[in-house]
Parts: C-alpha cells; sequence; structure tokens
C-alpha cells in the first residue's frame, strides 16, 4: 500500500536565460506523443521574444491547482489526478468543443482533428522528453512547492 504523503506533484519550470530556442523539447513531445517529429503536434511551444529577438518563450501546461480547462469542459473529459497533479484530457469523452482552449490562460489544450480530440501535456506521465532532451537544461521537472518558492522569490 503506498502513502500519498510520499508521492509527490511536479511541475515543468522553464529558465528562458538557459534555453538556446533549438526546439529539441518540441520534437521530443512530438515523437513520444506520436512518433513523429513535427512542431505542430508538439505540446510545448517555444516562439521568439518579442522585447528581445535573442530570447524565447515556451509555453506548456502549468497543471494548475484548480484548471480552468477543466472547470469549463461540460463533458468531465478533463481530469486533474490529486496524488500526482497531472491534468489529463479522456480523450473519448472529448466533443471538441474547444472550451478547454478558450478558458486556459495559454490556449494550452489543443485541438488534434485526427485524434478527434483536445491534447496536451501529461508530463510523460512523470519523465517528460522535453525535459530529458533539452541540451541546455533550459526545462527541469521540479516540486510543485519549490517551484512556488522559486515564484514568490522571483516576486
Amino acid at each position: 500500500m503506498y502513502n500519498q504523503q510520499t508521492i509527490k506533484q511536479y511541475v515543468l519550470v522553464y529558465n528562458q536565460d538557459k534555453c538556446t530556442g533549438c526546439m529539441y523539447c518540441m520534437l521530443a513531445c512530438s515523437f513520444k506523443h506520436y512518433g513523429v517529429f513535427d512542431f505542430k503536434k508538439s505540446f510545448i511551444d517555444i516562439i521568439e521574444d518579442p522585447n528581445n529577438k535573442n530570447k524565447f518563450i515556451a509555453a506548456f501546461c502549468a497543471h494548475c491547482n484548480d484548471p480552468y480547462c477543466k472547470a469549463s469542459c461540460p463533458t468531465d473529459a478533463i481530469v486533474k489526478d490529486n496524488t500526482t497533479g497531472i491534468v489529463k484530457i479522456n480523450w473519448i469523452d472529448c466533443i471538441l468543443c474547444r472550451n478547454c482552449e478558450i478558458a486556459c490562460p495559454i490556449s494550452n489544450p489543443k485541438i488534434d482533428m485526427e485524434k478527434g480530440s483536445a491534447v496536451k501535456c501529461d508530463l510523460c506521465n512523470g519523465d517528460p522528453a522535453c525535459v530529458r532532451l533539452c541540451p541546455s537544461g533550459a526545462i527541469t521537472l521540479i516540486v510543485r512547492e519549490e517551484a512556488r518558492k522559486l515564484i514568490e522569490k522571483a516576486f
């Protein structure tokens, strides 16, 4: 029997100063989930920072404590695992209404017409390919509480 106290929730953290814009994270994500190298099939987006052409911005699911995408879903296709903190989409229950895409502050869930469902980061079930293959260490997986402390320290 496992003890819920010992399971920690993890989140992705992005360090803009380390990112080179190589987009390996995007390729790793698309290959992990679709078996192809396709930027359009990645659940993480790396874009050029409009304020600094030598920097990049990463947009990816934060696996929010109280996800707007989940609250907006009329079929309860989006679920949050209260143990791991991972927010997932059950593609069988998704009706392609796009509420999740609209509700998310960064429009993270995307509609995949081939799959017939909204799709988003699932943290690769705890072993994110984007983290493993980021050559500069710009994307890391850390405990949610540590991420909160970093945010508080930054502001």
